[in-house]
């Protein structure tokens, strides 16, 4: 997918002995790089807990780039919807594939074009706000139109953005992270992401037998343990929705017709947890949720071509899924 060094982009044959030397040291282990951006909008605009400065929410001022494919990314746009900011915080979506130029856009589909500055790759937009910038180009993206700027590339603090500073504006004061609930969310998210978000991805790009069955054994049995959890309320904190939630059902959409075939992750279908899967299915139903989801784009994009784990590109009809 390529990397920006010194403002330059280099694509993935000229990256891969760099990121061989990388496995080779992790023991096969697939490692998540971290976010480059991390400033913050606030109600008032004073500096959040990291970053540089404070970004006050304005209605159409900020923009989010965003794919549907990427799980990270599809944080955010569950928010977009659930906190009524569609209509304050505008959106161009990515084509649900990466070339050898990463994230790009697709100016013959209206659904994948960018109409704010006509780029053609995700690339560009960070190079637009620092020209020698040196890192992953990821989605999501919170874009200030204003100052002209990343304001941030961390799915998880965009979200947290979005549950709180736009509220005088939207009036939608839904909170998914009461203070009361912060540390049991917190603790909730950093295992769901080490076990079972980040979790299928250590199977799908281990690159040892070990490495895999690690992976895979650590996720079925997170998987078992929130099965267990949701056999005696609602949702993974009792009977409200929370941050927590929202975080984890982007990868449980995914499951059954991406990881579980694509990324080996095959000890269990999703279907054979009753739990999660009624679980999964109100989420679901919440308004604006399912207007985020699309499982054509999930299959199809997981099992794209691939030297390592799938070369010829053959995309499964099955399986077949009905959140409804």
């Amino acid at each position: 997918m390529g990397k920006l060094i010194d403002g330059e982009w280099l694509t993935d044959d000229k990256l891969a002995e760099l990121e061989a030397k990388a496995y080779q040291a992790s023991g096969g282990k697939f490692e998540r790089g971290t976010a480059g951006f991390r400033s913050w909008v606030t109600a008032d605009g004073s500096a959040g807990p990291s970053g540089s400065g404070g970004f006050k929410a304005e209605a159409g001022r900020y923009h989010l780039f965003a794919a549907l494919n990427c799980p990270w990314a599809h944080r955010t746009l569950i928010y977009r919807q659930v906190k009524k900011l569609a209509g304050v915080v505008s959106l161009s979506l990515v084509a649900p594939l990466r070339t050898e130029n990463g994230w790009v856009f697709d100016n013959h589909k209206a659904r994948f074009r960018d109409d704010l500055y006509q780029l053609n790759a995700m690339y560009e937009l960070y190079l637009k706000a620092n020209p020698k910038y040196s890192g992953r180009v990821t989605v999501p993206v919170l874009w200030d139109k204003q100052k002209q700027t990343i304001v941030s590339n961390e799915s998880s603090e965009i979200i947290r953005m979005f549950n709180g500073a736009f509220n005088p504006i939207t009036g939608d004061e839904q909170d998914f992270y009461p203070e009361a609930q912060a540390n049991d969310i917190d603790e909730l998210n950093d295992y769901i992401f080490n076990h079972i978000n980040n979790g299928v991805y250590k199977a799908g790009f281990a690159r040892t037998q070990s490495a895999y069955d690690e992976a895979v054994t650590a996720l079925f049995a997170a998987l078992d343990k929130l099965e267990l959890r949701l056999a005696q309320q609602d949702y993974l904190l009792g009977d409200k929705i929370t941050e927590a939630d929202w975080r984890l059902l982007p990868t449980l959409v995914r499951f059954d017709v991406g990881y579980f075939s694509a990324f080996k992750c095959n000890l269990k279908m999703l279907r054979d947890y009753p739990n999660l899967s009624r679980y999964l299915k109100a989420l679901y139903r919440i308004p604006g949720v399912a207007e985020t989801v699309d499982l054509d784009i999930y299959r199809s994009g997981y099992h794209s071509k691939s030297p390592l784990r799938n070369p010829h590109g053959i995309v499964p009809i099955g399986p077949l899924a009905d959140f409804t």
